[in-house]
């Protein structure tokens, strides 16, 4: 017996009949179908099922009884479909059909399994749709399955969509379930797919059927609902409506700490869990050995609807949840555990914004200031520009002096220096110290103030910044704290006064900062400590310890994926490259860190010196090659990916620069394996080796699992192999060729 489940109107029906059909000629009996959706009256089963296999009338015998005896010697193909209202009278029946009738196969449809030793269950996921990156660009109808069937049925109604970014988006927001494309393709006559897209706010009363065809339970979107929700036991309905506020997916921990309350207990939310999974409103997912549920945005929605006047409350504690996670992070960032708070946040990022969304109000902006600047280490690894959106938004929301609105100036200052714009940060940062002084706020006035330092170097203010820096320093040690902020003001101090020409002392402070993180195991901050040491010794001519240093920096920040670190590693990879004569390699590494600047900010944080420095080796690799070689290495170093950039830069692997513009770096032989794959695909093969699974994909990919695991499955259909070992296998033929 094989079950095939999935949520309402994912095309269970249609797939199980499809193979039906398939099947049909192998089976002596045939194929027969059992339809369930209309029954109500769980005693009349075995009567439909005898009804439908055409079994004769035997009036005076029990009825289960006869229809075993009736199936016991027949070699046929029974479809039980739409189980899920009846779902353990039908457990009852198969399993004594299976028991007596040894060449019986039944294939079942249901929006749960039906939890009999002889099932197996095979999910029916929905049609894959492109990601946001491919949007714009998603090639050929029939490389994602929704857009294929929306092109299909258009034209069957006599309406041509062409190929835009409107019908991509349009099959993405309908969660590429095939009755809600078919729905929504009976308003093309009247609508055209861009104004569709734009009312499915209220895809329920959008999507009916327009005309009388199909079940009465698929004539409306939200019938489908209406039938799943129905089925569902009051916990299940609660926790559904709840958990109907987290985007993205939630974890255990998160659901037990925001839907718990009235009505629903601690013990109420894993059986929730467990009965909303099999029944198809949940997915549940695995990364690093912990379970996380996702829901498509149909479903979603409809969830929404239901939580009504509950709503804000449920919301607010979703925010809250998510406050505790950030603070947490923040109190737990000077340490070992750096990757793994990253990957935390890049797993919950929609959820956070959706958080810091709820907070966007006058009366809600404090609570918002303090998740945002929480979250100053994320913003400063990960995304700059849109902490900095955050802060600023939530900022002029509440401008009245507060201990949050201390700690969100100095992160709002932080985020502007480091793109680059050094006088729009010094205003909020000196502000943060009069807001800071006036609430008594001391750790707040010490970050604000190392943060005014670091901007006045970055303007070439020297003197200016050594007083400022000096300062800080005190103020550190008067609090008697240690934290990645503290500890950076001694190495950033040192690299100043490196260049101001004491470079015993600057090597010295910077020396300090590097012990202090090497005895707990900090990342970020030693990064940035051996980037600055790098620096210092640049300037006073020491090119090899410069170099030594600038990849010690550049280890340290791959392992956190930081989006300033590893551009400024690779920025003086390139000048140590030129100065050992390699003006391609220096060329090459030079339009990796470029580009890589392009969403962060300006290069080098517009620090002039760093500028000219950077701008000396570019003259100087073009003297040394033409300037046609050193166009045609840049061009190529802009088309390496971040991993293969860094591994480059290292000396981990040699850069191929016909690779580099299919976006791979391994060689020929590799190439030879994975000729058939889109960059895209190739970049999730490579974290497969890499033995990642699809949640963790999607986090460092920045798209949703399902999307990942509709690569997946093109990786396999292309590359002719059935389980991501042996997808693992070829990419390491490559790796081992190359």
């Amino acid at each position: 017996m094989v079950t095939l489940t999935g949520p309402g109107g994912v095309g269970k029906t249609r797939l199980a009949i499809h193979v039906a059909r398939g099947l049909e000629r192998k089976r002596v009996g045939g194929a027969w179908l059992v339809e369930l959706a209309e029954l109500e009256d769980a005693s009349l089963l075995a009567s439909t099922v005898a009804t439908s296999v055409q079994m004769p009338d035997i009036s005076t015998r029990d009825l289960v009884a006869a229809l075993i005896d009736y199936l016991a010697d027949q070699q046929l193909l029974l479809i039980m479909d739409n189980c899920e209202h009846l779902i353990a009278e039908c457990a009852v029946l198969v399993s004594a059909l299976i028991e007596a009738a040894p060449r019986l196969r039944i294939l079942a449809t249901s929006r749960e399994p039906l939890g009999i030793a002889a099932e197996r269950i095979w999910p029916v996921p929905p049609l894959s749709t492109p990601d946001e990156e491919h949007l714009t660009n998603w090639g050929s109808d029939r490389e994602y399955e929704a857009i294929a069937l929306f092109q299909e049925r258009a034209e069957a109604a006599g309406v041509s969509v062409g190929q835009s970014e409107a019908v991509g988006r349009l099959c993405q927001r309908l969660d590429g379930l095939p009755l809600a494309i078919e729905l929504a393709v009976t308003w093309l006559r009247t609508l055209t797919v861009d104004e569709l897209a734009e009312r499915l706010d209220d895809r329920f009363a959008l999507l009916e059927r327009r005309h009388r065809d199909g079940v009465s339970r698929h004539r409306t979107l939200r019938t489908v609902m209406d039938w799943s929700y129905d089925l569902c036991t009051e916990r299940e309905r609660a926790l559904w409506a709840r958990l109907s506020v987290f985007v993205g997916g939630v974890s255990l921990e998160a659901a037990e700490a925001v839907c718990v309350g009235d009505g629903l207990t601690l013990d109420d939310i894993l059986p929730g869990l467990v009965g909303l999974v099999d029944k198809s409103i949940l997915t549940r997912e695995e990364s690093d050995a912990r379970s996380h549920y996702t829901m498509l945005e149909t479903i979603r929605q409809y969830g929404r609807d239901r939580l009504a006047d509950e709503a804000d409350v449920v919301r607010r504690r979703h925010r809250d949840y998510y406050l505790r996670l950030a603070e947490t992070g923040a109190r737990d960032w000077w340490g070992p555990h750096q990757r793994a708070l990253l990957d935390r946040v890049q797993t919950e990022r929609a959820n956070i914004s959706l958080a810091l969304e709820y907070c966007a109000t006058p009366s809600e902006a404090r609570t918002g200031m303090r998740l945002a600047s929480a979250l100053w280490w994320w913003w400063l690894t990960r995304d700059l520009r849109e902490g900095r959106r955050w802060l600023e938004r939530l900022l002029k929301l509440d401008t009245n002096p507060s201990r949050e609105r201390a700690r969100a100036l100095w992160t709002y200052g932080l985020n502007a220096a480091d793109q680059g714009d050094t006088v729009q940060a010094l205003t909020p940062l000196r502000e943060a110290v009069e807001v800071a002084r006036a609430v008594g706020d001391a750790t707040a006035e010490a970050y604000a103030i190392t943060w005014i330092g670091q901007a006045l170097w970055m303007q070439g203010k020297l003197p200016e910044a050594v007083g400022e820096m000096e300062t800080a320093l005190r103020h550190h040690r008067d609090i008697g704290e240690q934290s990645s902020i503290s500890m950076i003001v001694p190495a950033q101090l040192g690299m100043v006064v490196a260049l101001l020409g004491d470079p015993e002392r600057g090597i010295e402070l910077g020396e300090q900062s590097v012990a202090a993180c090497d005895k707990v195991g900090e990342h970020w901050t030693a990064g940035w400590a051996d980037w600055d040491l790098a620096v210092a010794c640049w300037a006073n001519g020491n090119r090899a310890a410069a170099c030594t240093r600038a990849l010690a920096s550049l280890r340290h920040k791959r392992d956190l994926g930081d989006q300033l670190g590893i551009p400024c590693g690779l920025e003086l990879a390139a000048w140590c490259a030129t100065a050992d004569g390699d003006a391609e390699r220096a060329a090459m590494l030079l339009g990796a860190s470029d580009k890589m600047w392009e969403p962060v900010g300006a290069p080098l944080f517009s620090w002039r010196a760093l500028r000219d420095w950077s701008a000396q080796c570019r003259v100087r690799a073009r003297e040394i090659i033409s300037d046609q070689a050193f166009s045609a290495a840049y061009k190529s170093g802009q088309k390496l990916s971040v991993a293969d950039a860094v591994a480059y830069a290292l000396n981990e692997t040699r850069a191929v620069r016909d690779d580099a513009a299919t976006g791979s770096a391994t060689d020929t032989a590799a190439q030879s394996v994975l000729h058939l794959l889109t960059p895209r695909e190739q970049q999730v093969a490579r974290l497969i080796a890499d033995g990642r699974t699809n949640r963790q994909i999607a986090a460092e990919l920045v798209i949703s699992a399902r999307t990942v695991g509709g690569h997946v499955e093109h990786i396999m259909t292309k590359l002719d192999v059935n389980s991501r070992t042996q997808i693992a296998a070829l990419m390491l033929v490559g790796q081992q060729s190359h």
